[in-house]
């Protein structure tokens, strides 16, 4: 299950973008003002991939949503653990807040809701989730000054329109009002995620970095948009593979516009839900049932063939 990506500050109606305005006293030269303007392409294109629009249109199988929650606790395992080794570095240290951003903890309690206790023993890192890890260990222990690349564009985006997704993930898979299995959205400590959002920002532009090394870190953050559309890409190809079997009942998530009484799709299902749904959707149900197929074949085959002796 992705997490939204932080990037480019969209219009109206985008889900993956923050939507408060930006501190007036910002330069073009600010780090977060150069990220912001430089994975503009890359966020859409993220924002765009076919497993992030079916998710927001509340079309996610359950053993897909288990299987993005997998790449995201190896993701941030590798992030939080290359963010403690450089906690003391200045490249990195202003923008270390465990107690507020960590997911992996959160994300161990999801993968025990939907696995059980012996989650660890029933889950591996993907492919593309793999090369995404490997990144991650590579900036960390070799270029630490990368590293706010990949903090800024998970943690931002989590804190933004990832309050979005948690909504329709929970509706779209009717998960508990507890929070069970989408904890990695829940941020206890953060009271405020405008505000924090804002201190972050600050803490970024205060930095003390060269152009070229702002240039290497718009860079690096467009790179770690690829990896997450490819790990995207990857769980849209599983979603492909999967049965129906596999596939969580109930209504898609709404999308807010119209009249949700007035889709035939909801009303059939909510009709239905309070049993009084349509005659003509349970006789056709009832015509599925593989006994009452056998009794109408015979009636075919009896009446096929007294139309053929009545017309000799």
């Amino acid at each position: 299950m992705p997490s939204a990506m932080e990037g480019s500050e969209g219009g109206e109606g985008e889900i993956l973008s923050y939507e408060e305005t930006e501190d007036d006293n910002v330069s073009p030269t600010d780090l977060s003002e150069l990220l912001k303007e430089g994975t503009k392409e890359s966020h859409d294109r993220a924002e765009n991939t076919q497993f992030v629009k079916e998710f927001l249109k509340g079309r996610i199988k359950r053993e897909l949503f288990k299987r993005a929650t997998v790449a995201l606790y190896f993701t941030y395992s590798a992030l939080e653990e290359e963010m403690d080794r450089n906690k003391d570095n200045p490249v990195f240290a202003p923008l270390y807040f465990p107690l507020e951003l960590h997911r992996r903890e959160a994300l161990v309690k999801d993968l025990k809701y939907f696995y059980g206790e012996g989650w660890k023993e029933k889950i591996q890192c993907s492919e593309a989730t793999q090369h995404y890890v490997d990144r991650i260990h590579h900036v960390g222990q070799h270029e630490p000054e990368l590293l706010v690349a990949h903090a800024y564009t998970r943690y931002m985006g989590d804190l933004s329109g990832g309050q979005v997704l948690k909504k329709v993930a929970q509706r779209a898979l009717k998960l508990p009002s507890t929070e069970e299995g989408i904890q990695f959205y829940v941020f206890d400590n953060v009271s405020n995620a405008q505000q924090f959002k804002q201190l972050y920002r600050a803490r970024m532009n205060a930095l003390d970095l060269d152009k070229n090394t702002k240039e290497r870190i718009v860079e690096e953050a467009n790179r770690a948009f690829r990896f997450n559309m490819q790990v995207f890409d990857e769980l849209d190809e599983i979603g492909r593979s999967l049965t129906e079997e596999a596939q969580d009942g109930g209504l898609p998530a709404h999308d807010g516009k119209g009249d949700l009484r007035k889709c035939p799709y909801y009303a059939d299902k909510l009709a239905g839900e309070a049993g009084a749904g349509c005659p003509c959707h349970a006789a056709v149900a009832l015509a599925k049932h593989p006994l009452v197929q056998l009794i109408l074949a015979a009636c075919v085959a009896v009446a096929a063939g007294a139309a053929a002796w009545y017309s000799m």
